[in-house]
């Protein structure tokens, strides 16, 4: 399934190559002019069309070939069909869960879907990307998207508050990163991945400055996927943000940062992994120990979800840091599975409203074993997967990475990700703890269709994942032996 890749020269007006992306965009363009002038049910037509989008978006992704358009600046592979579907997947069942939850907000207007549709058009832009310029306008088409989102709810002071802390430190971050792109450019001569590549497969031509550049670009992309030191907004903008744009966050925008992450580092930089793994180590360790270990004192269980979100990242750098090829089917893996044990988990927290009033405290999980046994079930399953449980899914993900990390030497990462897996199962455990052994709250509102589809797809993915991994595995191996072909 690896394709040979084209050059550049053989294809550099080829623009059928981007075909999913300019449908989706013109697609976006057509519901938000059907938005603005439908006066009745704009939302909710706005929502099942973008739906339709992102399926249609899909099946066009399938069909497209492999090769480099746009004079070198667009790429398509299998590694970038990977993390498209797993995009489009994502934003997706996020679109559906915030059907519900959005209208009992006060918040259900046709702006949401297409905000997030135009997002996922950055993210795909930025999976193909084979140019840091390409990579930086996908980044910054995702981002402003990514602000009005989060701050939607603006009646709500918190919502606005999570919103202008997500401007201000991803400007400071795609800052940093323009700054790396501009110094590997000014010391190198080129932005283009592959010659990037051919230039350093002789490491003398990498100097001091462009050593930099790349540690400035890794900086800029480690605050996009949330890994420590540069994870300060996380846990605001998920408390803060609705939780239908707090799933979103958590989903499609981690895929498309970390694919952007490790194209950029697997292609142009591969040669120089010596300058850079170790960067890479100590984020990944960083993020492992202080996700393990914030999230013990948390109340509030989408502040628990963005601890654990950063402590995640920290694991799928782990294959990053290997730097071979198993690495990458490692990382790609656990983001496939990370992605839905992380939707169902929120499709369960949406769930929790009493009285038309949403709630987010653990503690107001007491006695859900008895007042709702599907959904603590179902809630049961997603905190065990996240804890890396077997035979759940989450046990798989940990384990496809702590093996490419033993198989390439990096013994350390490896201990420190099983001593932080079996610290971090405490709060997973105290929630499901909370759900059957703590005395009964008031009862949740009826669970609408839409969270049960999402949860219950979710967790079907969750427990049966061990009985056919072969599909996805092969999958993420063609994807990662594509950035190495």
């Amino acid at each position: 399934m690896t394709p040979a890749l084209a050059t550049p020269m053989m294809s550099a007006m080829n623009w059928t190559l981007a075909i999913p992306e300019i449908v989706l965009a013109v697609m976006g363009l057509g519901i938000l002019i059907f938005g603005v002038l439908r006066k009745q049910d704009a939302a909710l037509l706005c929502t099942m069309f973008t739906i339709g989008a992102f399926l249609i978006t899909g099946l066009l992704v399938l069909t497209r070939g492999a090769g480099i358009g746009y004079h070198g600046q667009f790429q398509t592979d299998a590694f970038a069909a990977f993390n498209k579907l797993l995009i489009l997947s994502g934003a997706g069942l996020v679109t559906i869960l915030a059907l519900d939850y959005n209208r009992k907000q006060g918040i259900s207007r046709f702006e949401f879907p297409v905000l997030m549709l135009f997002s996922v058009v950055g993210m795909m832009i930025m999976a193909s990307a084979s140019n840091l310029m390409t990579l930086y306008l996908g980044l910054e088409l995702q981002s402003l998207a990514l602000y009005v989102l989060a701050a939607f709810a603006r009646d709500e002071l918190r919502s606005s508050e999570a919103g202008l802390k997500y401007f201000v430190l991803s400007g400071l971050a795609s800052g940093l990163l323009l700054y790396g792109v501009s110094l590997v450019y000014g010391f190198s001569g080129t932005m283009d991945f592959h010659a990037l590549r051919a230039l350093l497969a002789d490491p003398s031509h990498a100097s001091a400055g462009l050593v930099v550049g790349i540690v400035f670009v890794l900086v800029g992309l480690a605050f996009k996927v949330s890994a420590v030191p540069f994870h300060m907004w996380t846990p605001d903008v998920y408390e803060g943000a609705p939780s239908s744009v707090t799933a979103f966050f958590a989903t499609a925008p981690k895929v498309a940062a970390m694919s952007v992450l490790l194209r950029v580092m697997a292609v142009p930089f591969g040669s120089l992994l010596g300058a850079w793994q170790l960067l890479i180590v100590l984020v990944s360790l960083a993020s492992m120990i202080l996700g393990a270990l914030a999230a013990i004192g948390q109340t509030n269980i989408k502040r628990l979800m963005a601890y654990s979100s950063i402590g995640h990242m920290g694991y799928a750098l782990i294959g990053l840091a290997v730097g071979t090829a198993d690495g990458i089917r490692g990382v790609l893996v656990y983001m496939l599975i990370y992605v839905f044990m992380t939707v169902g988990t929120f499709a369960c927290i949406i769930a929790m409203r009493r009285n038309g009033q949403a709630v987010e405290k653990i503690d107001d999980l007491a006695g859900l074993g008895r007042n709702d046994p599907l959904l603590a079930l179902l809630l049961a399953v997603f905190m065990f997967s996240l804890a890396g449980i077997p035979p759940l899914a989450g046990f798989f993900a940990k384990l496809y990475i702590f093996l490419a990390a033993v198989q390439g030497g990096l013994w350390f990462l490896a201990i420190v990700g099983v001593l932080t897996s079996v610290i971090g199962a405490f709060y997973y455990i105290r929630v499901i703890k909370v759900m059957y052994f703590d005395a009964p709250a008031a009862l949740f509102d009826t669970k609408p269709p839409s969270l049960a589809f999402v949860a219950g797809a979710s967790g079907l993915f969750t427990v049966l994942f061990f009985v056919f991994p072969a599909p996805f595995v092969a999958a993420a191996q063609a994807a990662a032996q594509a950035l190495f072909g």
